[in-house]
Formats: structure tokens, C-alpha cells, sequence
């Protein structure tokens, strides 16, 4: 896809870009709330409550159908973040992983305050949605690495023993980031990561699944995004966990029938990287979406992470009208992911209308302030 900075974006290019936008961003949330329900129990325990073939559809976790955790809370601001990172570079202010880290203290405020600030003018829309308030058994390294103001970097990251998939399941919109270049993408991803997770697996996975997000949304197929992601993390430091783990995703494929084992053996002990290598064989082998979606949370591991990442890739891979519609028809916060999704498709295509030297909308900037 010719998306650069300068680029001029001609309509289907806009047109496809912001299906896969949205793609990604349902995907990545109905997959949360299907694995949501069987979170914490075991393949065993799947059966047992929902058949002999497990979970194969949306079933109540948090009072209701479709419901979605923290991990679609947190992706949400991601996105956030990086609208306001673009506004504000108007500003002459240019410094994303900052940009993103004021969104993600956003959202820890929802987790502690009753419900909207009306007088913080400087939150935006997105902080003043209500439904967002609620707490989805935010991860311990999520609300430690954001309780106070002071950002976590690669030089003094928070949580430096957290492996976590937490911070991966969030870094998808950095793949949206079509006009920047892969290594700029991870970098990004990897920074806004150690912000919270600060073991290099958990970092360097964030980094490895941005990128391939970015190469399904400018069209590559996914062998050749794990590829590239697999170039890009030669010669960091900490990278042999995810690249062993991406290697072994892409060698399960010629081992037979996928089965919830082959997931679970993938997903090992439920750290970041293991998270990522099930969710790169479960849209590998998947027949469709929905089978790929059901392979991904039905295993021992977290499953709402697992479904997360799954949905994340075949969002950005096939656009939005690849995704089952029942399920999107009972997801939580739907109206406010698309928005959010066309909000973000519109300022990468079209900022300069937006904002910019030959004037500003005065309702863009209430939606994303620059302060």
C-alpha cells in the first residue's frame, strides 16, 4: 500500500484501509469476549460447561453476551493515544510512547474513578465513555506500571519481571501505522510495552505482533508478516524466546490436524510469547474466522488474550466483513470501537484536513485535544 506520510490517498486506498482498521479493532474485541467466559478454567472444564467441542459461541462473562475485558479497554486507548500524537504534532510536540502513556493513564483513571470527569476538558471522547468505567479484571503489571505518572522506558522499565500478554494484546493499533516504516512500528509498539510489561519477551512480542499486523494491513499475507517480524527482532537483545516461539507457530502448521493440544502446547505457560505463537497458528490452520476465533480461546491458557491477538490478525488481514456478525451484533462498546476506528482511519488518511497550517476543526480537537 503506497501510505506514506505525503502520500495521497486515492478512495479505494481509503476505502480498504479503513475496513482493515475496523477489522482489527472488532476483531481484536469480539475474540476477547469470546474467550472472556472460559478465561481461568481449564480445556476440561470448557467441555464441561459448554460440550464435547467447547466453546463455539459468545456465552455471558461480566453479567451479559459479548461482554470484552480490559484488554479492549487498553487497546482502545491505544488508538487514542496515537490520534492525539498526531494532532499534537502540529504542536511541534512529537513523541508518541508520551502521547500513548497520557491515553493509558486515561484509562486507569476509569478504573479507579465512579465514572467521567466532565471537568477534565483535556480527556476527549473517549475517556467520557461510560460503559469503559467498568473494571474487567485488569492485570496486577497494568495497573501497577500506570499508577503513577512516571513512564516506564526500555532504559527503566515497569515491571521488569512481567512476561505477560497483556501489553501484546494491546499493540495492535501500532500496526495501523501503515505509512511508517516495520522497524519504526516495533519500535513504538516496544516502548509503549515496557511502559507496564518489562520482561523482553513480553516487549519484544508486543514489538514482533505490531509488525505483522502491519504488513496484513498493507496487504502482505501472514507467512510474510511473521517473516518480516522475525528479520526485524535479529539482533535485539532477549528476542530468542519469541523468535523460538514464532519459528515453532509456523512449524506446527505441517503437524497434523489442529487440535485444542497443538493450541495449549503453543500457548505454554500463558506468558507473551507463547500468546502470540497460538494466535499466528490458529489464523494459519483456521478454516474461517469464526473456526480460528473458537480454536484460539478453547485450551487451558488465557483465552481472552488468545482470542484477542487471533481476532486482531484476522481483522487486519481480511477487513471487517470477514468477522461473524451475530458476534458482532452483541458486542460490548461496538458503536464506540467504530467510531474510534473510523476516527483513526480518517486522521492517517486525511489529517492535514483536520488540522494543520491552513486551519483546524474545532470538533476534532474537542474529540482529541492537544493538551
Amino acid at each position: 500500500m503506497a501510505a506514506t506520510a505525503g502520500a495521497v490517498w486515492g478512495r479505494a486506498e481509503q476505502q480498504d484501509f479503513r475496513s482493515r482498521v475496523r477489522g482489527t479493532l472488532l476483531g481484536a474485541a469480539v475474540g476477547d469476549a469470546l474467550g472472556a467466559p472460559v478465561d481461568t478454567l481449564s480445556l476440561e472444564e470448557i467441555r464441561e460447561a459448554h460440550g464435547a467441542e467447547g466453546l463455539l459461541d459468545l456465552a455471558p462473562a461480566y453479567g451479559r453476551r459479548g461482554a470484552v475485558t480490559h484488554l479492549t479497554q487498553l487497546t482502545l486507548f491505544s488508538v487514542d493515544g496515537l490520534v492525539r500524537a498526531q494532532v499534537r504534532r502540529d504542536t511541534g510536540a512529537w513523541h508518541p510512547p508520551t502521547d500513548v502513556h497520557r491515553a493509558y493513564r486515561r484509562w486507569a483513571a476509569t478504573q479507579s474513578d465512579w465514572g467521567p470527569d466532565e471537568r477534565r476538558k483535556e480527556d476527549g471522547w473517549l475517556a467520557r465513555e461510560e460503559w469503559l468505567y467498568a473494571r474487567r479484571d485488569p492485570a496486577r503489571s497494568c495497573l501497577l506500571g500506570l499508577g503513577d505518572d512516571i513512564m516506564g522506558t526500555l532504559d527503566a522499565p515497569k515491571n521488569p519481571g512481567e512476561a505477560g500478554p497483556e501489553a501484546t494484546a494491546r499493540s495492535a493499533p501500532f500496526g495501523l501505522l501503515v505509512g511508517w516504516e516495520p522497524q519504526l512500528v516495533m519500535q513504538l509498539a516496544v516502548e509503549c510495552a515496557a511502559q507496564t510489561h518489562g520482561h523482553p519477551t513480553a516487549y519484544l512480542s508486543a514489538g514482533a505482533y505490531a509488525v505483522v499486523v502491519h504488513a496484513l494491513a498493507r496487504g502482505e499475507s501472514l507467512d510474510a508478516a511473521v517473516q518480516q517480524a522475525l528479520a526485524l527482532l535479529a539482533g535485539r537483545p532477549g528476542r530468542q524466546q519469541v523468535t523460538d516461539a514464532l519459528q515453532h507457530a509456523l512449524g506446527a502448521v505441517r503437524q497434523g490436524m489442529p487440535s485444542p493440544g497443538r493450541v495449549e502446547e503453543l500457548a505454554g505457560d500463558g506468558t507473551a510469547e507463547g500468546l502470540l505463537a497460538a494466535a499466528v497458528y490458529c489464523v494459519l490452520v483456521g478454516d474461517d474466522v469464526r473456526h480460528g476465533l473458537c480454536l484460539a480461546v478453547n485450551h487451558g491458557g488465557p483465552s481472552a488474550a488468545a482470542g484477542a491477538l487471533t481476532g486482531g490478525l484476522l481483522g487486519a488481514l481480511h477487513g471487517e466483513t470477514a468477522l461473524p456478525p451475530a458476534w458482532l451484533a452483541e458486542l460490548e462498546g461496538r458503536p464506540s470501537v467504530l467510531v474510534l476506528a473510523d476516527d483513526f482511519a480518517m486522521e492517517m488518511t486525511q489529517g492535514p484536513a483536520l488540522h494543520g497550517p491552513a486551519g483546524s476543526s474545532p470538533g476534532w480537537l474537542t474529540r482529541y485535544p492537544r493538551a
